[in-house]
């Protein structure tokens, strides 16, 4: 095991980290919120010896893009008793789940069913086109509190996380054969969730997924027409005109776009440009944490339950170059419609991609800033 925990100079990275194996292969990161990692006791594993996971990819010639097969995944633990979380803290060696005990704050690791791999090699013959589903795919436990949720963490360890996915871009570009990542975090069974432990996952990809390669196009054509950038002037309008405003802080913000596609959708975003996670300032980090926890104590306010969502964080590609059109932003996509119906895409939004909504974003925006929420 390696654990680096001195202060490191000039670098957003996470002060306090310790580097682990676990007995089937896969690598794990530990992080420290303000002090450093203690393990008590083996690394554990549910798992004895590796996957050799294998996925592949296939090409879809009237959409122009890759889909991944992954047919293994179908064995991934699903919706778990308590007593059998596999994201909680080792506590019987016997029955090993996936984090050590010990004092820390964040864990990262390999997904043990992953959808993209470093290993995949010799795809099968296909109908289409098809390709080694070369990528990563990481499990990130946002705290080894099973009963909490991202809103409901402390500041400190939401900026943390913030470092910690700053980190695992900088660490995926390093291996020269990514080109995208996203991190990502699935809440509630409405949205497939199959663990209710709080966690998110990490997908890093070999090419540029369809949705950020077309965000990145239009930033790009705006840019080279207006020398700004698309979503800065889009965070400003709605600054400027203030009835979308969810939170309004001195470096981030979050607002309902007005071309909102779900009710309550919600982007969170700085007020300046940052291409990526690693690049964000202290001061940035700290009121995008800000503004990230209200938003998510604004939603389980208002329901007065657990809401679900789909929160999906966009930076910049990694292909070396500079990008000064890119914006850093998480969009929520929520499912609820309505407080006793739910919103599932259908007709118009799988077969044409053009969604229809039955509400008015201003209205749900005016819903979500009557919510009274208090930050630690």
């Amino acid at each position: 095991m390696e654990q680096d925990q001195g202060p490191q100079q000039n670098s957003t990275a996470p002060q306090f980290t310790l580097e682990l194996t676990k007995p089937d292969g896969r690598a794990m990161t530990l992080y420290g919120c303000g002090g450093p990692v203690r393990v008590d006791g083996p690394v554990p594993s549910p798992f004895a010896d590796p996957l050799h996971a294998n996925p592949h990819l296939r090409w879809h010639p009237l959409r122009g893009e890759w889909i991944t097969y992954a047919a293994y995944r179908q064995g991934r633990t699903f919706l778990p008793p308590p007593e059998y979380n596999p994201l909680a803290m080792c506590v019987d060696p016997a029955n090993p789940t996936e984090l050590p005990a010990g004092d820390y704050a964040i864990a990262v690791f390999e997904n043990r069913f992953p959808s993209l791999s470093a290993e995949a090699h010799d795809p099968p013959p296909a109908l289409v086109e098809t390709a080694p589903g070369n990528g990563l795919c990481e499990v990130v436990v946002f705290t080894t509190d099973p009963k909490a949720s991202l809103g409901a963490l402390p500041l400190p360890q939401i900026e943390l996380l913030l470092q910690v996915w700053g980190d695992r871009t900088v660490r995926a570009a390093r291996r020269g054969d990514l080109q995208y990542v996203l991190p990502f975090e699935n809440r509630g069974a409405e949205v497939g969730v199959t663990l209710h432990h709080p966690h998110g996952q990490i997908y890093a990809y070999p090419f540029v997924p369809p949705v950020p390669a077309r965000m990145q196009q239009t930033q790009q054509a705006f840019y080279e027409q207006h020398r700004k950038s698309l979503l800065g002037d889009m965070v400003q309008k709605h600054m400027k005109a203030g009835e979308n405003m969810v939170y309004q802080g001195q470096h981030a913000v979050a607002f309902v776009p007005a071309c909102a596609r779900y009710p309550y959708e919600v982007w969170v975003s700085t007020i300046e440009p940052v291409a990526y996670f690693h690049e964000l300032s202290d001061a940035q980090r700290a009121d995008l944490a800000r503004a990230l926890k209200t938003v998510l104590l604004k939603y389980d306010g208002l329901w007065q339950r657990p809401f679900p969502y789909l929160m999906a964080w966009y930076q910049a590609p990694l292909d070396g170059k500079p990008h000064p059109e890119a914006f850093l932003h998480a969009e929520f996509s929520p499912p609820y419609r309505s407080r006793d119906r739910l919103k599932y895409l259908a007709g118009t939004e799988l077969g044409a991609g053009m969604f229809a909504m039955d509400v008015l974003p201003e209205e749900k925006a005016r819903e979500l800033q009557q919510v009274q929420v208090t930050l630690d």
